[in-house]
């Protein structure tokens, strides 16, 4: 852009970037989530996302449940949250959680009638046109298929697809549907060894930071 004096005008700052890890799930999804959030660590250089399945009008507590397993500090998602850091975003019932171009948090209304809400497909879609290489998706524990074509998007852009194995899924439909999908899984991987996986993928911010030279991403205070 080139200003009234004439002079070219500083670029407008872009949004600040980070991993973010995205644990989609339905049936069995709370277990399977629990076991790889509480192998992570507080210092991890990753935002992270958590989307289970759930009815509009139940009052969710899962990230009551889910921060007592982990050493991350977990919290519902609201609108215009930023990503950050070694913090856990969870999708409320009745929302469906989205990323905007920014990479803030956006919830809309998911109405009573299905798709499956929350949508994995529309978190994943909108994460993966707003953060690209950055996105890991984990597909974990679900029936149905929600979060295959978000899956095929993240993949699309760049991103990292995981999911379970069938021995180790409660409930292999979500994501065999994404590994049904031609070629775009990256990892097929026991559920026990998916938080070390993600861990080979963004390491803690202190190794991050060596390896980039510089200081990561912070999160807003607590």
């Amino acid at each position: 852009m080139v200003s009234v004096t004439g002079l070219p005008e500083p670029a407008a700052p872009g949004p600040e970037t980070c991993p973010v890890i995205a644990l989609v799930s339905s049936a069995g999804g709370l277990t399977a989530t629990a076991l790889v959030l509480e192998a992570l660590p507080p210092d991890l250089a990753a935002a992270v996302l958590v989307l289970q399945h759930i009815a509009p009008d139940y009052k969710s507590v899962l990230p009551e449940i889910l921060g007592k397993r982990t050493g991350l500090t977990v919290e519902p998602a609201y609108d215009g949250q930023r990503l950050a850091l070694g913090r856990v975003a969870v999708a409320p019932p009745g929302r469906h959680l989205l990323v905007t171009k920014d990479r803030l948090l956006a919830l809309i209304p998911s109405g009573p009638y299905p798709p499956s809400r929350p949508s994995a497909d529309l978190l994943l879609v909108t994460l993966a046109v707003a953060a690209g290489p950055d996105v890991v998706a984990v597909i974990l524990s679900g029936r149905g298929n929600d979060g295959a074509t978000g899956a095929t998007a993240v993949h699309r852009f760049g991103g990292t697809v995981v999911t379970t194995d069938a021995d180790t899924s409660n409930h292999f439909d979500m994501p065999g549907a994404v590994i049904a999908r031609d070629a775009i899984v990256d990892h097929i991987v026991p559920l026990n060894q998916v938080a070390p996986l993600l861990l080979d993928l963004v390491g803690p911010q202190q190794r991050r930071d060596q390896q980039h030279g510089g200081q990561a991403l912070q999160g807003r205070p607590s």
